[in-house]
């Protein structure tokens, strides 16, 4: 327990003193964010702000990571996936705001990096981790055996988790606050199934994150960019599928959830119907244009993670006592 705490306490001091050091120099590359014409209005004012500040999270995640919980191969195994998404987000941050084209890598350049993360996932998993092919059915607690499917259902979560992070990353602090609840949540989950350094990396996560409100919080002094969002994504749908919890998963991240949802509702109805069900999505800028402050959106739709995640810890306690 010590280790945990020691872990979170050392990755949020690194992301603290990592701000002064990485902003300005960010700044000083011209790595400013560029805000879309069709958003609201009252984010144009953050135009120019430095972002890809994920930097920052994934430097206070791998030390303490590593220091503390380095010779666990689910350990490597999270921050290889973890990483390997931030790469792809620091390139594709880096031809949107650098090389200045907007649409940065192309969807199948995004896609083709993220099957060879999933079949590394799952074949290190399988092959040096005794998991199995099989999905874990909160509530029923019963195991479906989905023999190679399972291949396809990794590279979905990791897919859809990052896609859906990503979404959140639009309003100060939002992405941030609530993958630091999330990353909480799953630190308990792993404690439940006996994984202590898979813990360590969800609670180095959490501060890491937590760390990183201080300059993100509005007004944000920094953004973290695909960088950042990419890489929380990957980080949460790693620990899922090390703790076979991939559906547990979806409640957790239930705000993360709701935000690609809000999107894909948008998308469907105006294409079907040429009508719009949201002022604006994703959901959070509706209740922006619905008149609430970015700091009013960003606290309700962190107490909402929290309650999902509790949501959650409650299934996960009622399923291992024997199901419903």
């Amino acid at each position: 327990m010590h280790e945990l705490f020691y872990a979170a306490v050392m990755a949020f001091i690194i992301a603290i003193i990592g701000g002064p050091v990485i902003i300005p120099l960010l700044r000083q590359l011209k790595f400013g964010q560029s805000i879309r014409q069709e958003g609201p209005e009252r984010h144009y004012a953050k135009a120019g702000t430095p972002t890809m500040g994920g930097i920052i999270i994934l430097a206070a995640l791998i030390v303490p990571a590593v220091y503390f919980a380095g010779s666990s191969l689910e350990v490597w195994l999270a921050l290889f996936v973890t990483l390997g998404h931030g790469l792809l987000g620091f390139v594709d941050d880096f031809i949107k705001v650098v090389l200045k084209r907007s649409l940065g890598l192309k969807a199948r350049q995004k896609l083709l990096g993220q099957i060879i993360m999933a079949i590394a996932l799952c074949y290190i998993a399988i092959n040096y981790m005794g998991r199995q092919t099989d999905l874990w059915i909160p509530l029923l607690g019963i195991h479906v055996d989905l023999g190679a499917l399972y291949y396809i259902l990794i590279f979905l979560v990791l897919v859809g988790t990052t896609n859906a992070v990503n979404l959140t990353d639009g309003l100060d602090g939002l992405a941030a606050g609530t993958t630091t609840v999330a990353a909480l949540a799953y630190a308990i989950i792993c404690m439940h199934f006996a994984k202590p350094e898979l813990a360590i990396f969800c609670v180095a996560l959490a501060g890491a994150t937590l760390g990183f409100l201080r300059y993100n919080a509005h007004p944000a002094k920094v953004f973290m960019g695909d960088t950042g969002s990419l890489a929380l994504g990957g980080a949460l749908a790693a620990v899922s599928v090390m703790t076979k919890t991939e559906l547990l998963l979806v409640i957790v991240g239930g705000v993360f959830v709701i935000e690609a949802l809000s999107v894909i509702i948008q998308v469907i109805s105006f294409k079907s119907t040429g009508r719009r069900v949201f002022l604006m999505s994703p959901i959070h800028h509706h209740f922006e244009l619905a008149g609430w402050s970015e700091n009013k959106v960003v606290t309700v739709f962190w107490l909402v993670g929290a309650v999902f995640s509790a949501i959650a810890l409650v299934i996960l306690a009622v399923t291992q006592s024997g199901g419903i």
